[in-house]
């Protein structure tokens, strides 16, 4: 397939690489369209000037995003966002005989779950990759905008880490897989974690407690062990006040020089004290300001308040995962957390941009919360997203082509800050009608993971109403058999789980 791919060449002066020096270097990373009063044939993005667009939507608008882009809006702008803890939560409600609730259904989340197959950039910043293929629905195709920042290198590069846990040991994490797996995940990172690297832990139930201050690895493991030993479950779940010691506990260890972070480990379900979010985010968003202090968020449960820690991590220039077995808590503790306990981007934004004389309409699908005015894509005071070594960010749309248009058909840019000097780069990547595949089905394999996780969520979300459904879906049943193609072709245990998960939908539906 002929990709049109920009390798971003700027310098990030950040330096990356894994936290955890007993875990496998990889290269995965699987690990929003708004008005604009200027119409730009040429499909590039918005020119650089001062009075911008109209921008109707504004950052943190909930519009759905099953709604299309009429023209003359042929801009689509969002802060990248690296999330998965929406497919890892559908995964578990289906394994446990139930279809999950069509709100906590994040369709980014669920293509971003998967390694894909963009080329990774030589040094710091970021690859563009751009390709599309023609569905069976008219005119209409499925747009692929890729972006990927290098691998992770060797954890001995890395600046030194200052991780603040702070752990959910309200009653309901006494239930298997909460904190019985939150210890023993972190007692695995303890034993991996270098001699100067600082960990601190707090936590909370009815009230928030510091069990361990800020600590040095170097000579105190066996502390750092028993405090971790020490945990047990008890009362409510007083989640604003585990955030608000939490961040005063990693402001007070704060290390110039090193990666500060809250690593909440939690239910998200807050019972008592301040259950108020907007509080709650607003101490977070003040210490991100402030200190540079970022979240990670690792849900836990069969109950969870995914939302919330949705929310949290967005606030907190974070993102979230979730676990819910040994498996998955290993490869979020040596693989993901790796991957962001260090940034080579801030304020990370895409920027789409369609040309009308080949697009009459478009979507993006899923990215409902993260999207950004157009005008506001070279502001870099508007907030985006953080990105770490590894990481891939994938944008599906499904586009409508004018009948019998060829040449360009869009643009793709992405915006970031180093994260040090705060100093902007772009890069971009293009797309041309006659690059597009003449099927999603016949493209590449890892085109069709993502399409088919693309599907997959837009089915979870739409249930039995299908009147706003994507161009080229199917029934679950056929998509599920597709997925069982995927995962022989492309020999991924991800791929094969998510076959697993699209049967399980499918015999809960009745679409076999």
């Amino acid at each position: 397939m002929e990709r049109h791919r920009i390798r971003g060449l700027l310098a990030i002066t950040a330096a990356g690489g894994l936290l955890l020096t007993g875990c496998g270097k990889g290269d995965s990373g699987d690990s929003s369209a708004d008005k604009n009063g200027g119409s730009y044939a040429s499909g590039f993005p918005a020119p650089d000037h001062g009075n911008g667009g109209t921008g109707e939507h504004e950052e943190g608008d909930d519009s759905d995003s099953r709604e299309f882009a009429p023209a003359p809006d042929y801009l689509s702008t969002f802060a990248l966002d690296v999330d998965t803890a929406s497919y890892g939560y559908a995964r578990r409600t289906l394994a446990e005989g139930s279809l999950p609730d069509p709100s906590t259904v994040r369709p980014e989340e669920f293509v971003n779950s998967f390694r894909q197959d963009y080329d990774r950039p030589d040094g710091n910043g970021f690859t563009v990759t751009v390709d599309g293929a023609r569905t069976e629905r008219g005119d209409w195709s499925l747009v692929r905008v890729g972006l990927a920042t290098r691998p992770a290198e060797d954890a001995g590069e890395r600046p030194p880490a200052a991780l603040t846990f702070v752990i959910d040991v309200s009653g309901s994490m006494a239930e298997p897989g909460r904190l019985d797996l939150a210890k023993e995940s972190l007692g695995v990172m303890t034993n991996r974690l270098r001699d100067d690297d600082s960990v601190a832990i707090v936590t909370f139930s009815d009230e928030a407690e510091r069990v361990l201050p800020m600590t040095r690895l170097g000579g105190n493991r066996d502390e750092i062990h028993d405090a971790i030993d020490s945990l047990e479950p008890t009362d409510s779940t007083n989640l604003g006040a585990g955030v608000e010691t939490g961040y005063e506990t990693a402001e007070e260890g704060l290390r110039s020089g090193a990666t500060n972070r809250v690593v909440l480990v939690s239910d998200a379900l807050a019972n008592t004290g301040d259950t108020d979010a907007d509080t709650i985010l607003e101490r977070i968003s003040a210490e991100r300001r402030e200190h540079g202090i970022t979240l990670f968020g690792v849900g836990v449960g069969s109950d969870y308040g995914d939302a919330l820690m949705e929310r949290l991590a967005d606030k907190g220039d974070g993102h979230t995962v979730y676990v819910s077995g040994e498996e998955e808590a290993r490869e979020v503790f040596c693989e993901e957390l790796p991957q962001n306990i260090d940034l080579t981007a801030r304020d990370a934004k895409a920027q789409v941009a369609f040309d009308q004389t080949t697009v009459s309409e478009f979507r993006l699908i899923g990215y409902d919360n993260r999207r950004v005015a157009d005008e506001d894509f070279r502001d870099d005071s508007v907030d985006g997203g953080e990105t770490g070594p590894g990481h891939t960010v994938t944008a599906l749309y499904a586009v409508h082509t004018r009948p019998g248009a060829e040449g360009h058909l869009a643009t793709a840019s992405v915006r970031w800050l180093d994260p040090e000097s705060r100093a902007p780069h772009e890069e971009s990547g293009r797309l041309e009608t006659g690059s597009l595949e003449d099927s999603v089905w016949g493209a590449s394999p890892r085109f069709q993971v993502t399409a088919t996780a693309a599907y997959f969520a837009d089915a979870l979300r739409l249930g039995d109403d299908r009147r706003t459904a994507l161009p080229g879906s199917t029934h679950l049943g056929e998509l599920a058999d597709r997925a069982d193609e995927l995962a022989t072709t492309t020999e991924d245990e991800e791929v094969a789980g998510l076959a697993e998960a699209i049967h399980r939908a499918s015999d809960l539906t009745g679409q076999d």
